[in-house]
């Protein structure tokens, strides 16, 4: 089971909140019942893009007969991994640092 922490909307206000990933049922989403007891407990919400997200993974697991928290964990470590390239692409573009002469 993988445990993650995402920004959940609490009446307007952000808020982290922890979620568990691992395979669920074939006909419900990953986060169903997460995402019932948030709002019916506490008031929050998850992402709808986050949702999204994670149906699709679904989806591409189902069809590739993969395991869905595997396909999850690599996808959320590539998108990690794109994230940081992209950062320090665009720190290294040449906008220079102080001292550097630029």
């Amino acid at each position: 089971m993988k445990k993650l922490t995402i920004p959940c909307d609490f009446h307007g206000v952000n808020a982290p909140f922890t979620v568990y990933i691992g395979n669920p049922e074939p006909a419900h989403h990953p986060l169903q019942f997460q995402s019932q007891w948030l709002s019916k407990e506490r008031g929050g919400a998850i992402p709808q893009e986050f949702m999204e997200s994670l149906q699709k993974i679904k989806e591409i697991a189902d069809r590739n007969n993969v395991s869905f928290e595997e396909l999850c964990t690599y996808a959320l470590t590539a998108s990690t991994t794109a994230s940081t390239t992209a950062s320090e692409a665009a720190n290294a573009g040449g906008g220079g640092s102080i001292g550097d002469g630029k």
